[in-house]
């Protein structure tokens, strides 16, 4: 929100958060208990949530970086995240934990004969891309989606926005991060990438006090989500 200026801004959780900027507004939800939860979530009931022409979906793990790196040209697209440069075959686009998706999208996944899995964002992107293709949508090229946002591919210093908890420490600042990983009360995504996590953290001031921490949490924390 300090970077863009947005239609609308939601909160979806089942608990009221503290602090919640006057601007945006909490929609009360059932807890999510699984990531599979999570994708059936998005794929059958976000767009009651979204009234606006399209929504940047924000995982905790993501944020908006440089707003000076909008693109107008991304609003003509009906599907943008980060690259998957594990996939060589086209179907590349993209990562949905930092995605914008247009409302025909959320529309389409609504269709009976759009095929629902899990994860969420490699039945949009992958299994349903062909389909989803024939009835007009469109899917921003590799190189769009490189500019928008960055996760296994890219420097997410020089994108709009990022995915993954393993940017964290450089996108934000370690004590930025610290003050974030410190009020989880579900650490199962930072076992993602959890040694890159680990070398970021160790450094600098305080770095031993915050690697015996994750370390800790790590062997001991027993919140990891469902599949």
């Amino acid at each position: 929100m300090d970077e863009v200026e947005f239609g609308n801004v939601m909160l979806l959780t089942h608990e009221r958060p503290r602090d919640l900027p006057q601007a945006a507004q909490w929609h009360q939800m059932e807890p999510l208990t699984s990531s599979r939860a999570y994708s059936e979530f998005i794929l059958r009931s976000l767009p009651a949530y979204v009234t606006t022409s399209h929504c940047l979906l924000v995982q905790w793990d993501g944020h908006v970086l440089n707003g000076t790196r909008w693109r107008d040209e991304f609003l003509s697209y009906d599907y943008i995240g980060a690259s998957w440069p594990q996939f060589q075959d086209g179907l590349d686009v993209g990562n949905g934990g930092f995605s914008l998706r247009s409302r025909a999208l959320l529309e389409a996944c609504q269709h009976s004969d759009f095929v629902v899995s899990h994860p969420e964002d490699l039945a949009i992107g992958r299994i349903n891309r062909a389909w989803l293709e024939e009835r007009g949508l469109r899917f921003a090229k590799a190189a769009v989606a490189d500019w928008f946002s960055a996760e296994r591919k890219g420097d997410p210093l020089q994108c709009f926005g990022y995915h993954g908890v393993w940017h964290m420490p450089r996108a934000l600042g370690l004590d930025d991060f610290w003050r974030i990983y410190a009020e989880l009360d579900e650490r199962g995504t930072v076992r993602n990438d959890f040694h890159s996590i680990l070398r970021q953290c160790a450094r600098g001031r305080d770095g031993l006090g915050r690697a015996m921490r994750l370390l800790y949490d790590r062997f001991t924390d027993a919140t990891a989500p469902s599949s």
